[in-house]
């Protein structure tokens, strides 16, 4: 009997992948609080999205336009006790001219058996420009 529980944890690994869940979020003003809140509203949108299991994220890259600078992102999802064990890196986006300014990009790579398809990439306010292609496709689906 154990060697069979051992055989399906060990195929259940064998079909997980690596895949990413993008996100993006604007903020109105260069704000410690209004960053937290963004950066806040972002993640929990992700995590329930996609019910997102802790135990299988890998690492999570955040990045900021040149026009936030008030905090880390990182340090803002370390203040949840789920994301404390995760490694997170903070990276300055590459400036644009003409490209969404004070926004707040996220990058959270994990293991799962989830294809490509059902994952749920989360554009939230002003950020739902970047990818006009998901939000059209995510109010359909929410919609059935």
């Amino acid at each position: 009997m154990e060697n069979l529980q051992f055989t399906g944890k060990m195929n259940q690994q064998l079909m997980t992948k690596v895949r990413a869940i993008r996100g993006a979020i604007t903020v109105e003003v260069n704000t410690k609080e209004a960053m937290r809140e963004a950066v806040m509203e972002l993640l929990t949108d992700i995590e329930s999205r996609n019910q997102l299991d802790y135990e299988n994220v890998v690492s999570v890259i955040f990045t900021v336009t040149p026009d936030l600078d008030a905090v880390f992102p990182a340090a803002i999802a370390r203040e949840s006790p789920q994301w404390t064990n995760i490694p997170l890196l903070d990276i300055q986006q590459m400036q644009v001219k003409g490209s969404l300014a004070k926004c707040i990009r996220v990058l959270i790579y994990l293991n799962t058996a989830k294809p490509q398809s059902e994952i749920y990439h989360s554009y939230l306010r002003k950020a739902e420009k970047l990818r006009p292609d998901l939000s059209l496709t995510h109010a359909f689906l929410s919609n059935e």
